[in-house]
């Protein structure tokens, strides 16, 4: 039989695989010849059979179909380079044969463009669906058994533009540490400002020794570098297309004349440019992979955070409240909460801990579980608000801090109330408003700060309206801010409604303001209305 075999690609990785039967199989199935892993292949997908001296493939109905460079085929007499497709794409297989070399004159470490082209399908196939790390290492071996080098290295550009090592790869595809593909860094930094192929075929050569005396005295005689450049053509007709290197593809070899022909010479530059184009993808797929991961992990940190605050509606013996909070990202540093005290007593917070995003919303569930731990043990909001500030100086996170509003409400209507530089409360009561801003300094800063409280009594019907300067800071797009005399238009016009409907027109008020705006901050909101003494 003639020596024929199958370079197979599919989800277990690459590997070859000879012809030794007259009658080869191929399917999922683990008595077949040839056992690929996939959704889309048939237990018995395919077939080929030795005729006389030709190999017919056969499609043994198989439910996703077989394909030939791309033809849907039932039967196909196969040729030297021919692909074989199984389903949708994820397994490929390349027809080879020893004859076909035999009578090209190429030798087993060079192969031919019809291979290259073969292998630059598969390498855009993966820089779309597999991570970076196996583009490299595929583009590597690929690059040695294509030019019958010893070894091999990727360098790609960083943020910076400057060169880094990122794989290298020995013959039979062994990664190679680092202490075992040192080099002169003269080669690839030339190559990779030029943009142009750079090949040496003797290093020994009197001004080239001196030149790259590093490289001669690590046994290396010759070499070739091709930089990994991506093509853009712009729109001007006649106007030359865009370069934009990110990297470069090195080689070597001990061996004097051994590492390439011309015609691989040739193979290599277009492996190098197809390759950066494969490579670029992967760069691009590993972000989208990232972002996705993030937006993900984001979206539970959303939830989580959701679940920590409190049901936004609470009615009480004496009172009724509804709060909202709208962060500017997915997660935010705005809070508010609730509390059941002693003798029918209600606690009601809201926070704004500086900053954005996860940190701010990291620290927000710390001060969260901080304040709920405290308020049950202190003798009143000032208490409570030291004991908070304490417990936020001892985790010591640096330039971070927060501001903060707590109150308790008695059934008698008694409202005790401390402020930890926060924006000072509304309370409208009788067509006046009063803001409360007895308290002290903000959380977090200030090891000894002290915090004084104040007792008022509230009427029937009053309305405390609690915010954070997400609301009175919000601008529209001139720059404008919402300020508090919005705020208390707002709350004005509405004054005999429900505080559900007062919060919902204060938040469409500044929705409206905005005016599509981006929202540059949290957005926290409380309507508390005393409604009497209980009978």
């Amino acid at each position: 039989m003639p020596d024929v075999r199958l370079d197979v690609t599919d989800t277990l990785g690459r590997r070859v695989v000879r012809l030794t039967k007259e009658m080869f199989t191929i399917g999922r199935r683990s008595e077949c010849d040839l056992r690929v892993v996939g959704t889309d292949v048939s237990r018995d997908h395919a077939e080929i059979k030795l005729e006389g001296e030709r190999y017919l493939l056969r499609d043994r109905a198989s439910r996703c179909g077989t394909f030939v460079n791309g033809d849907a085929v039932t039967e196909r007499h196969l040729a030297h380079g021919d692909r074989i497709t199984l389903g949708r794409g994820d397994t490929q297989i390349v027809f080879l044969t020893d004859e076909h070399d035999r009578r090209s004159g190429a030798t087993s470490g060079v192969i031919d463009l019809r291979q290259i082209s073969i292998l630059l399908e598969g390498l855009r196939a993966l820089g779309s669906g597999h991570v970076l790390d196996e583009v490299l290492a595929l583009v590597m071996d690929s690059a040695i058994e294509l030019t019958g080098a010893e070894r091999g290295f990727i360098m790609l550009a960083n943020d910076q533009g400057r060169l880094e090592f990122r794989l290298a790869r020995g013959r039979g595809r062994v990664t190679l540490s680092g202490s075992r593909f040192d080099t002169s860094h003269k080669i690839p930094e030339e190559v990779f400002a030029i943009g142009k192929v750079k090949r040496i075929d003797s290093l020994l050569d009197g001004d080239l020794a001196n030149a790259h005396e590093a490289t001669v005295a690590l046994g290396i005689r010759q070499a070739v570098c091709a930089p990994l450049r991506l093509m853009r053509y712009v729109q001007d007709i006649g106007s030359a297309p865009e370069q934009k290197r990110i990297g470069v593809l090195y080689l070597d070899s001990r061996e004097e004349g051994k590492l390439v022909t011309q015609t691989a010479l040739n193979g290599i530059e277009t492996l190098a440019t197809e390759a950066a184009i494969a490579i670029e993808n992967a760069r691009l797929y590993r972000e989208t992979l990232e972002k996705a991961r993030i937006d993900q992990e984001l979206t539970i940190a959303a939830e989580i955070q959701r679940a920590l605050l409190p049901e936004p509606h609470h009615v009480g013996a004496s009172f009724e409240a509804v709060a909202a909070s709208i962060p500017c990202r997915a997660v935010g540093g705005d809070f508010y909460d609730y509390l059941s005290l002693p003798g029918g007593a209600f606690g009601f917070a809201l926070g704004d801990v500086a900053g954005k995003g996860p940190p701010a919303a990291l620290l927000t569930a710390s001060l969260q579980g901080i304040f709920a731990g405290q308020a049950a043990a202190a003798s009143g909001p000032a208490d409570t608000l030291s004991r908070v500030n304490r417990a936020l100086i001892r985790r010591a996170v640096q330039n971070r801090f927060a501001t903060m509003v707590y109150g308790v409400l008695s059934p008698d209507g008694k409202l005790t109330h401390s402020n930890a530089g926060h924006n000072p409360p509304m309370l409208v009561s009788g067509g006046a408003v009063r803001r409360l801003d007895q308290g002290g300094l903000v959380l977090g800063l200030f090891p000894d700060a002290a915090f004084d409280e104040e007792a008022i009594q509230l009427n029937r019907g009053d309305l405390l309206v609690v915010f954070s300067d997400g609301v009175s800071e919000a601008m529209n797009r001139q720059g404008d801010e919402f300020g508090d005399s919005r705020i208390l238009s707002s709350i004005e016009a509405n004054i005999d409604r429900d505080p559900q409907t007062l919060l919902d027109s204060l938040l469409g008020a500044v929705r409206e303001f905005r005016s599509g705006a981006p929202q540059h901050d949290d957005v926290t909101a409380m309507m508390l209305r005393y409604t009497g003494t209980p009978r």
